[in-house]
């Protein structure tokens, strides 16, 4: 089969695609034929050498962490999916390839009325977001969210997500057209951080109360300020250090306000919590995708074989949501 190759590390121009060793499903796995997959940050970081896929370093290391397309072998253990079915899901690595193994567990259905490409678009951000707000900082109808990175894939899953069970949710973002977007997936406001003091706008629009959850992508810059406009007994889920990976905690209004700081990643947890939170998600958020009530949202769709113009355009910060690579 053919994938897109790291061959070393670096810029963009390190990807390649080119032809590797396929290999046939284990007795609890599938084979999929990848149709589409998406960019993440991370990615990036494994392009640029600092962010290893877990366990032994492989023979060819390949990108990506989710894939959807159509099942093409199947194991003799795997019960509920045959070939031909539309699946997506997450993965440790290997997306950008024509075919991807996997454990049959980690599996999701496509729902109904969706591409190969909006699927694609949906198992790494919509866990990591559901997984971040649920799971981790308990949100309930009601609950203030501040979602950082607003105009990302995770953000404008997050944002759908708290506005589903009923929150209230404020985002940041970096310009007035981001802000605009935000908007009409639910938030109340966007907050355009070049031009507007985020703490500022949560204090007065929340009459002093802040936010009760705060999901956390910047890192370092922002983490002092988000435990300033958290709200007593506030939850802090960081996902993502784009801004630096140091900081310096005011321990005070920490222990004043009974915060709670929580870190997340999905990659390195064991197969076990990653089925779980698959399923949870498949059975609670996936059916409202079909309805209607959510929807990825797809910036712009690469050929795979472009896979470092894709790059580039990330880290441009030029993406709303998620930029998908066709397959095939």
């Amino acid at each position: 089969m053919r994938a897109i190759v790291l061959e070393g590390y670096g810029g963009p121009e390190v990807l390649r695609w080119r032809e590797v060793p396929d290999r046939e499903p284990a007795a609890d796995e599938v084979r999929v034929r990848v149709h589409a997959t998406a960019v993440n940050r991370a990615d990036i970081l494994q392009r640029m050498g600092g962010y290893p896929p877990p366990g032994p370093k492989p023979e060819v290391e390949l990108p990506g962490l989710e894939f959807a397309g159509e099942i093409d072998a199947v194991g003799r253990d795997v019960h509920g999916f045959r070939p031909g079915d539309r699946v997506m899901g997450l993965l440790a690595g290997g997306g950008y390839a024509e075919y991807v193994t996997t454990h049959h567990r980690l599996l999701m259905p496509i729902p109904d009325g969706l591409s190969f490409e909006e699927a694609a678009a949906i198992p790494e951000a919509w866990l990591t977001a559901y997984d971040a707000l649920f799971m981790w900082a308990g949100a309930r109808m009601g609950d203030r969210v501040l979602v950082h990175a607003g105009g990302s894939g995770v953000g404008t899953a997050a944002t759908q997500l708290a506005r589903a069970i009923g929150a209230t949710v404020w985002t940041t973002v970096g310009s007035a057209e981001k802000a605009e977007r935000s908007r009409a997936l639910g938030a109340k406001r966007a907050i355009v951080y070049r031009q507007e003091d985020f703490v500022a706008v949560l204090r007065e629009e929340t009459g002093g109360r802040g936010a009760d959850i705060i999901l956390e992508f910047v890192g370092a810059p922002y983490l002092a300020r988000d435990i300033e406009v958290a709200a007593v007994g506030g939850r802090i889920v960081v996902i993502g250090t784009m801004g630096g990976s140091h900081a310096q905690v005011p321990l005070g209004p920490l222990l004043a306000k009974r915060l709670r700081i929580q870190g997340t990643t999905l990659r390195s947890r064991p197969l076990e919590a990653k089925a779980a939170l698959t399923q949870d998600f498949a059975v609670h958020a996936l059916p409202l995708f079909a309805e209607g009530v959510l929807r990825p949202v797809v910036d712009r769709v690469f050929p795979v074989q472009e896979a470092a113009e894709a790059h580039r355009y990330m880290e441009a910060n030029r993406n709303f949501g998620k930029i998908v690579l066709r397959v095939g």
